[in-house]
């Protein structure tokens, strides 16, 4: 493992990027990262840091803090470990740089940028003044395939066009929300006969935890589909994690898919969800207690008369994140089975 900084100098709401165009051999090549490079023999990190910074800037760091820990993978390249550094005074002129052009952005314009994907996530932690932390990232074909923060695996999502197809962009979950990049989600709705002619729906009442909707009255299960994996194998999967509830592939009934956009916020943070949904119906004739819900994730069971459910969203009685466009689909696809 090679040792390396990496700086992101401030300058009231912009931080100074390098563009990594000069150089034919650059595992960043025409991306823009901040300043740094390798240790030299001897060095300490904060040595390192300050001559970097004098050679590739010509600016002398007065103030800098170190943020965290960055392992970064990629395919068949040498191993680094990055010291991530913030730095907020500085003397000196600003000179060109034999690595490429530097130029101050603005914090909000990062994301149009050619970045690291992962570098989006460290991004968010220095926003929002993490504590000092360890980020493991992983790349295969500069895909991210994997993110780690303080031991805890982060959730990738494959972004996706219009029609739900991966376009090969990866983003870790919390992004993909407040950027509003579309993702797959799947869908089970639970559901048994009820009285003169109709049917009930499971719904499940979401954590106060839960980053989105907390509270809400929601699918029966539902969730995100990690980067690499499919609709069905993610539907299966929530509902032994979400209701400890095991069945074989064809007892779920594909219903269609469905494309949802919202855009609120939720503890303060921006929540823009564009969801490309897998929805898949399951007919099941037990009762809330036959189920063990995960806790972390939901509160409560409960089965609600169809039309009950559809009226009390109309006439906005339920607290929910429900879609009557999903509950029409699920009540056509019942009437044919």
């Amino acid at each position: 493992m090679k040792l390396t900084t990496l700086c992101y100098i401030e300058n009231e709401d912009s931080y100074l990027m390098l563009h990594r165009i000069k150089k034919e051999k650059d595992i960043n090549k025409d991306k823009w990262i901040g300043i740094g490079g390798h240790f030299e023999s001897g060095e300490s990190p904060e040595e390192c840091l300050l001559r970097e910074a004098l050679e590739e800037t010509g600016l002398t760091l007065t103030s800098y803090q170190f943020r965290g820990i960055v392992t970064f993978l990629c395919d068949n390249l040498t191993d680094y470990y990055m010291c991530l550094y913030t730095a907020d005074g500085y003397t000196g002129t600003l000179k060109d740089c034999p690595e490429g052009t530097l130029e101050w952005i603005k914090k909000d314009q990062l994301p149009q940028l050619e970045l690291w994907e992962g570098d989006l996530i460290f991004f968010q932690l220095l926003e929002e003044k993490a504590p000092f932390f360890s980020l493991k990232l992983q790349y295969k074909n500069n895909v991210l395939t994997e993110a780690v923060l303080n031991g805890k695996p982060l959730e990738l999502l494959d972004i996706v066009d219009t029609q739900g197809r991966p376009t090969g962009r990866v983003r870790e979950r919390s992004l993909a929300h407040r950027y509003g990049s579309r993702h797959r989600s799947a869908h089970v709705w639970l559901v048994r006969p009820g009285t003169e002619n109709n049917f009930e729906v499971l719904l499940q009442k979401r954590s106060l935890d839960k980053d989105g909707y907390p509270g809400c009255l929601d699918v029966s299960s539902a969730g995100h589909i990690p980067a690499g994996c499919g609709y069905l194998e993610s539907a299966l999967r929530e509902l032994e994690e979400e209701l400890s509830l095991t069945v074989a592939p064809e007892e779920l009934v594909f219903v269609g898919f469905r494309e949802a956009a919202s855009h609120t916020s939720f503890h303060g943070k921006p929540f823009h969800d564009l969801e490309y949904t897998a929805v898949y119906l399951l007919e099941w004739m037990e009762d809330t207690s036959a189920l063990s819900f995960q806790k972390e994730e939901i509160d409560a069971l409960l089965w609600m008369d169809y039309h009950s459910c559809v009226k009390g969203i109309q006439n906005g009685n339920l607290n929910h994140c429900l879609f009557l466009e999903e509950l029409k689909m699920v009540e056509d696809c019942y009437q044919k089975l």
